[in-house]
């Protein structure tokens, strides 16, 4: 079967898996195995230095990671991927491998945390030169980029105000200069965005959220060009941030159901922002879907659906957002998102609980924010749930009054 032209729901399914495993196992096994024995020296030899296929030892390459490479870089489209232990393994692996002192990368005041983090002081630390711009600022991320870059880092829909950029714009500003291009899509998926085919050299996931879906594994994977992504490759082997077999096996299974979750949560997601964008009790509602998104018309462009992940901001402060959440009962306050099951909570606890008050308030994140992921639960319960809560507090505050 030729997956490249097959749709994504298969391709999920039967990405990496086409060939017959050992004893007609109708599923990838788990190769627990640090090492990889071989009979001939030469052959041995052959495969160590890349000339064969095949696996030495789990630090570098092992079947069942494969299994999980080969998924993603066919949904991706891409040449070549590899895999990390984490999302920020696959990020700081990825930024750390193509840049060096004196290089400089351009990127968004709008990052997931950690990326922040290694932006704001990690990357200054090893004489990288950095520059953050406002986000959905498209000429001043173009004049940063035309001043000479090296790499070009860019996150859409962004964490968690869920900010989109034009991909193929800054992609072809960034070619110009000769910078790499690298985008990660964790909020969008492969099902719903290919930042390859809209110009992007790189694509990056935290593949614990929407690919694993169950909230247990973590992992992350990298796909693009073949000779960027056996760069990377290289210094992961190295580094030792590597992915073991066992959470690669369940995130693997997870991405089997990935096109049926993604097209649930799309539309659960849709159907609960316009609820919120209605209600009084809420000041704004950050979606990509929603026809006043400022990023709307982008999204539709470039993306097929807008994703399961939603933040809206309350009336009131982060008092009133510690008295909301725990009302809720359909939800998980936990620090994930994609997940089959709905999971909330505040930027100060999640996505961005590195940085401090004032630098969340510098990145235009509000204290009164709550990133809400939608889950595969029946929407019409979501929904009912969220407006118990909002109601609850509605009659606390009466009450004081």
């Amino acid at each position: 079967m030729n997956q490249s032209d097959s749709r994504k729901g298969t391709n999920s399914v039967w990405g990496g898996e086409t060939e017959h495993f050992p004893n007609g196992a109708v599923t990838s096994p788990i190769y627990n195995s640090v090492a990889f024995a071989y009979d001939d020296l030469d052959e041995w030899h052959a495969v160590a230095t890349g000339k064969a296929e095949g696996h030495i030892y789990s630090r570098n390459t092992n079947p069942t990671v494969h299994v999980l490479e080969e998924k993603i870089r066919i949904l991706e489209s891409a040449e070549a991927a590899t895999s990390f232990a984490t999302g920020m393994g696959a990020i700081s692996n990825t930024l750390f491998s193509l840049l060096g002192p004196g290089k400089r990368v351009v990127s968004l005041k709008d990052t997931y945390g950690g990326a922040s983090r290694l932006f704001l002081d990690f990357l200054p630390a090893y004489g990288i030169n950095v520059t953050l711009c406002e986000t959905i600022d498209h000429e001043e991320i173009e004049s940063e980029i035309a001043k000479g870059c090296d790499l070009v880092y860019l996150e859409t829909p962004t964490n968690p105000t869920l900010k989109v950029v034009d991909l193929k714009r800054l992609s072809a500003a960034a070619h110009k200069v000769g910078a790499v291009v690298v985008v990660d899509n964790t909020f969008a998926t492969p099902i719903n965005q290919n930042p390859l085919l809209l110009g992007a050299d790189l694509v990056l996931h935290s593949a614990t959220k929407f690919l694993c879906g169950h909230s247990d594994a973590m992992g992350g994977v990298l796909c693009g060009k073949a000779e960027l992504v056996k760069k990377v490759f290289s210094f992961r082997e190295i580094n030792g941030a590597s992915l073991q077999a066992d959470p690669a096996y369940m995130i693997a299974r997870g991405m089997k159901t990935l096109e049926l979750r993604i097209e649930r949560q799309n539309a659960s997601a849709l159907k609960i922002a316009r609820y919120l964008k209605a209600h009084d009790a809420v000041e704004e509602v950050f979606y990509p879907g929603l026809e006043t998104h400022p990023g709307h018309e982008i999204a539709k462009e470039q993306m097929s659906g807008f994703g399961g992940v939603m933040s809206f901001a309350l009336k009131g402060n982060y008092d009133t957002v510690k008295a909301f959440l725990p009302k809720l009962k359909l939800v998980h306050l936990a620090a994930s998102l994609g997940s089959v099951s709905t999971l909330a909570g505040p930027p100060r606890t999640t996505s961005h609980v590195e940085l401090t008050e004032e630098q969340r308030a510098l990145l235009g994140i509000p204290e009164s924010l709550i990133r809400y992921s939608v889950g595969i639960e029946n929407v019409e319960d979501l929904i009912n749930d969220l407006e118990q809560a909002l109601a609850a507090i509605k009659t606390e505050e009466l009450a004081v009054l």
